[in-house]
């Protein structure tokens, strides 16, 4: 198609120009899904307005009920259910530094939900300057969760306990019937009556996944993964930490 690289063979080119054809059909899937999603019919109504522990505009812990989530002009709201705590058979290694690390094990966060809600802390401006509303929402009651948004260096992103709304973790699946929990994205739509429905989930973690694959139920929001499809080497196996010996960030390095 007219771009070229130094020294490349024919052979690469070739292969490039048949693999980029491959990545035009997926972009155009890609559209595909996102317009089915857009025209789902309405959901089920919310049962209850759920009210979460979070800190108000004054900075203090408050009772935030999901309808006040939603901003004028701003419709929709979506939810990550953080695993706060982790789940029971994750035997990775918890923090040692740090507020989270004065936390019993088990009671400390998963650290690839952690790891990921890194990165959407940085994105979350961005999205709500759009017109969306985004929230973490955890089982973990709020002190904790304040504890460890501290020990990230989280500035952005709003944060929820569910603690005393167990009725929200259970019937929107954020938590299995032993009371684990789940990494499950919702997303719920303000219509023009005022009632407040249910419109998605990311059910792909339900879902059977294909031989050797993980089930990216969160994969197409995640930075880290995406990068690593890009390399020769593609998606290591490899499991986020909560802390590092190496890699430290690289303004400490400069």
């Amino acid at each position: 198609m007219g771009v070229t690289f130094p020294n490349e063979s024919a052979e690469y080119r070739s292969a490039r120009n048949a693999l980029l054809e491959q990545e035009i059909a997926l972009r155009r899937l890609t559209e595909s899904v996102a317009a089915h999603r857009r025209a789902l019919p309405a959901g089920g109504k919310i049962p209850e307005d759920y009210e979460f522990d979070g800190l108000g505009a004054d900075g203090k812990p408050t009772k935030i009920k999901l309808s006040a989530l939603f901003r004028d002009g701003a419709d929709s709201v979506v939810f990550y259910n953080y695993m706060f705590p982790r789940h029971k058979s994750d035997t990775r290694e918890p923090a040692t530094s740090g507020e989270t690390s004065q936390l019993p094990t088990l009671e400390q966060p998963c650290p690839s939900c952690t790891a990921l809600i890194d990165q959407l802390d940085a994105a979350a401006p961005h999205f709500e300057a759009a017109g969306g509303n985004f929230a973490v929402v955890a089982k973990a009651p709020l002190a904790q969760l304040l504890g460890v948004a501290r020990d990230r260096g989280w500035k952005h992103v709003r944060l929820l306990s569910s603690a005393h709304a167990p009725n929200f973790r259970r019937d929107y699946h954020g938590e299995d019937d032993e009371g684990q929990q789940l990494p499950i994205t919702l997303v719920f739509k303000r219509g023009r009556d005022g009632a407040i429905r249910f419109f998605w989930a990311s059910e792909l973690m339900f879902a059977p996944s294909d031989p050797g694959q993980d089930h990216r139920a969160a994969g197409t929001l995640e930075p880290l993964w995406n990068l690593f499809d890009l390399t020769p080497e593609g998606r290591p196996e490899f499991n986020e930490q909560l802390q590092y010996d190496c890699c430290q960030d690289h303004a400490s390095r400069n």
